[in-house]
Formats: structure tokens, C-alpha cells, sequence
């Protein structure tokens, strides 16, 4: 049996034994809602639904309904598309990477990371539907032939690009997801009581039984899945950079964007999984599984991602300054003295300077610090696709198409109708799926479990007869004696 170093912190407290685990986790999902669960999902409903409105409205007037204009093509809704599918990079990063690492901390927050990664991308892939403007015709985006009626797509575009690759991404991490899923399916089966609850829970856990062959396949499949999803990490955000870094605009036309793209991504995502954990293990009572060590194992996760960034932004301005293409070195200049000036500066704290706190350990252990600064870090990361997009096309090369760029309510409305959606799919989740890997959880208990951390696990009957510690069963099983 695997042994931890007994210095290190245990990861599940409270002295908790396999069927107190299974209780906490499941007890969400088998009681009633609380009163709080109602509350924040009418709010997150109605904001939902006011965002369904103003995109239908929008469908039916079309897209001058935005604050766009000839000079600004690109502005509020590609900004937000870039940070949706930023914020569901934390998850695939927390699961496959961290998996392959055989990273044990990872399992308090993989399931919870995992099915934000998914909402997020929903959220993403609404806006380059919304921004053709002719959501009907979207699936022109796809390379059907031409009996169709329409042409094939064009290959060279690297918004094609973003098709291929963020489906891609998709369906790799629902399949991740659920495969984690049947397992703890599984155990709710054979729990609960009521016949309609029992049988779509015996639906979606496929048969699964519990036998050695099925966890063989079980842990074979998620490992194939790791290595698969692994490289989707840094190529989706690197996909979705191309869409600048491709052109030949000034402040776009850049190699670094691939790279900083990706650590900007996994920023954001960690930031937004920080939010999200901090308010569900208050609201479910389940501080003994996410804890002080998990959210400092994630800050450190925020701390380098925000330090990359941060060098990626420096070596932007030298690099604007030693090309000698004036176009460059105004582009960069113009974002931090111009009229965005305010929007520049606010990235440059949120994700410069923020970050660089966390070195010291007493506020990167603080629960309410960690949790004001995982919101201005994703307001930072919201400021940063606003000033890269924006800041870059308002003033081109002629003066006289000059143009600032103002929201409208439509703008404002589907962007925090997509938050809405978001919390809604997010607290739907917590309250008929198990939040943490339950099945997961069990197996670093007797390496990372307070009790056998500190050696007052309970003893067997059979070992304390024999002579044996409190770990003396750990590597046998105790019904064949």
C-alpha cells in the first residue's frame, strides 16, 4: 500500500470512514434541495432567460442590434466566446493532466471542474452561432457535400478552425465526464428507494457492477481519455488564438498568442473552478473533502499561469518596441494611453499584479482572499479578450475611420444571460449528480484520510487479536481471513 509522508497535510479530514463519505456526498442529491439551492436558482433562471430573450430578439432584428460598427467588426461577442472556452480549460487541465501526474489531490475537484468545462463550452459555442447573424444556416460550418446547397467550407480559415477544434474538445471531455460518472451512478442506484430515481439511475450507469473487470476497464478507458484529452489543452486555445495571430492587423499579428493564449486560458479556468468550489463546499458541507490544501495546490496552479501571462505581456510591449513597425509600437501604445487606457490597466492589475500575492502562503491559504481574487482574476481575463480584440481595430491605419466602440443593452443582456444559463446547468448538476468522485475519493482514503494519517484509524478485530498496527490490513483483505 502506498504511504504518504506524514508531514503532508491529509486530504480528507475529519477522520472520515468509506460509508461516511458515501453519505456526505450522496446526501445532496437524496434529500431535499435547501432553501439557498431555490434561491440562487430562480435568480440564475430569470438572468438565464432574460439572455434567451435578447438573443431571440436579437435573431429577429439581427446584429445591428450590437454596438458595432464599420470600423469595429469584432468586439463584445467574440470577447466573451474567448473567455467561455477559456474558463473550460481548468477542467480537462484538472482531470487529464493531473490524472497522468497521478495527482491525488485532483479528485475532490475533478468532477465539479469537469462538468464546468462542459457548460462553459455550451456557453462559447453559442456566439459564433449568434454572430452569423443566420443561426438557421449554421450547419454551413460544416463540411457537407455540395447537394446540400451549399459549398464546402473553407479550409484555410482558422474559424473553421475553431469548429473542428472546440467539437472536438466537447465531446473528448463529456465523454471524460461521464465515464467518470457511472461508477458513483452506480452507488445512488443502489440507494435510493423511489422507482423513477432508481431507474434512471440504473440507466445511466450502464450495468455497471462493481466486479474487478469493470474497474480494470473503468481505469484503462480514463487513462486512454487522459492521454487523448491532454494534447486538446494546449491545442483548442492555441486553435482559438489563431484567429488573431493569423492576421496581419497590428497587436493581432503575433507568434506568442498560442502559448500565452493557453497559460491565459488555464488562469481563467482555475479561477473560475476556485469560485465555484468555495461556494459549493459551504452550501453542501463539504469542507472535510475541499479544503485550505486544495485551494493552495490551485492557487499555486493561478500564481504561475498569471506569472506567464504576465511575462507574455511584457514581452509584447519589447517586442512592439523592437520590430521598428510603428503600426505595432502604436497599437501597444495606444491600448495603454488611449481612450481603452482604462480597460488596459484594469487587465494589467487583475492579472499582473493579483496573482503575485498568492506568494505569500498566509493569503494564498485564506478562503475568502482565495475567493475575491478568483473573481477579479476572471474580470481581468474578461478585460484582456476586450482590449486585444477591441483596442486593435478602433484605430486603423486612417484616421478618419477612427470609431470607439459602446454595448448596447443587447450585448449586455446575452453576456450575462449566458452567466445566468451557466449557474443554472451548474446547480442542476450539483443537485442530481454527485459534486466529488465518490468511488475516487474512497482510494486515497488509508494514504491521505486523517485517521490513518495520524494512526487512529479503527483496527480489525482480526489485527488487534494478532498484534498488528492500525495499517496492518492495508495491504489484505479483511474477509479472506
Amino acid at each position: 500500500m502506498h504511504k504518504e509522508a506524514a508531514i503532508r497535510e491529509p486530504l480528507i479530514i475529519g477522520h472520515k470512514t468509506y460509508h461516511e463519505i458515501t453519505e456526505d456526498v450522496c446526501k445532496p442529491i437524496e434529500d431535499k434541495a435547501p432553501r439557498m439551492w431555490y434561491i440562487l436558482f430562480g435568480i440564475a433562471l430569470v438572468i438565464g432567460l432574460y439572455g434567451v430573450g435578447c438573443i431571440f430578439y436579437l435573431l429577429g432584428t439581427g446584429i445591428g442590434v450590437w454596438g458595432l460598427n464599420k470600423t469595429i467588426g469584432w468586439a463584445w461577442d467574440i470577447t466573451n466566446f474567448v473567455w467561455w472556452v477559456g474558463i473550460g480549460h481548468a477542467g480537462t487541465l484538472i482531470s487529464a493532466v493531473l490524472l497522468l501526474f497521478r495527482q491525488k489531490w485532483r479528485m475532490a475537484i475533478n468532477r465539479s471542474a469537469e462538468a464546468m468545462t462542459i457548460f462553459a463550452v455550451f456557453m462559447a459555442g453559442l456566439f459564433p452561432l449568434i454572430h452569423m447573424g443566420r443561426l438557421w444556416v449554421g450547419y454551413w460550418t460544416l463540411p457537407l457535400p455540395n447537394h446540400f446547397g451549399s459549398l464546402w467550407v473553407n479550409f484555410n480559415s482558422p474559424l473553421l478552425w475553431d469548429v473542428f477544434a472546440i467539437s472536438t474538445y466537447l465531446s473528448v471531455s463529456l465523454v471524460f465526464w461521464y465515464i467518470g460518472l457511472i461508477p458513483d451512478f452506480a452507488t445512488i442506484r443502489d440507494r435510493v428507494k423511489k422507482p423513477i430515481p432508481k431507474k434512471m439511475y440504473s440507466i445511466l450507469s450502464f450495468g455497471w457492477s462493481g466486479r474487478a473487470k469493470h474497474w480494470n476497464r473503468f481505469e484503462l478507458v480514463s487513462l486512454v481519455l487522459a492521454g487523448v484529452a491532454t494534447p486538446l489543452v494546449f491545442s483548442v486555445h492555441s486553435i482559438v488564438s489563431f484567429d488573431f495571430a493569423t492576421s496581419v492587423i497590428p497587436g493581432w499579428h503575433t507568434t506568442i498568442f498560442p502559448p500565452y493564449f493557453v497559460a491565459g486560458a488555464v488562469f481563467s479556468g482555475f479561477a473560475m473552478v476556485q469560485t465555484l468550489l468555495l461556494v459549493m463546499r459551504k452550501a453542501m458541507k463539504l469542507e472535510a473533502y475541499i479544503h485550505t490544501k486544495h485551494v493552495e495546490y490551485m492557487n499555486i496552479v493561478i500564481m504561475v499561469t498569471g506569472s506567464i501571462v504576465g511575462t507574455a505581456y511584457i514581452t509584447e510591449l519589447f517586442i512592439s518596441w523592437y520590430s521598428g513597425v510603428e503600426y505595432e509600437a502604436y497599437a501597444f501604445f495606444n491600448r495603454a494611453v488611449g481612450p481603452y487606457w482604462w480597460a488596459y490597466w484594469a487587465m494589467m492589475t487583475c492579472n499582473v499584479v493579483s496573482p503575485q500575492l498568492m506568494w505569500f502562503k498566509k493569503l494564498r491559504r485564506s478562503l475568502l482572499f482565495t475567493f475575491i481574487i478568483s473573481i477579479v482574476v476572471n474580470i481581468g481575463m474578461w478585460f484582456e479578450r476586450y482590449v486585444i480584440i477591441v483596442t486593435s481595430i478602433h484605430r486603423d491605419y486612417l484616421p478618419s475611420s477612427w470609431s470607439m466602440h459602446y454595448p448596447s443593452h443587447i450585448d449586455l443582456g446575452v453576456y450575462v444571460g449566458t452567466i445566468g444559463l451557466f449557474f443554472v446547468f451548474f446547480l442542476l448538476f450539483a443537485r442530481f449528480f454527485p459534486v466529488l468522485a465518490l468511488n475516487e475519493l474512497k482510494t486515497i482514503l488509508k494514504s491521505s484520510g486523517e485517521s490513518y494519517k495520524n494512526d487512529t484509524a479503527p483496527v480489525h478485530p482480526y489485527f488487534a487479536k494478532n498484534g498488528h498496527g492500525s495499517h496492518g490490513h492495508d495491504d489484505h483483505d479483511t474477509h479472506n481471513h
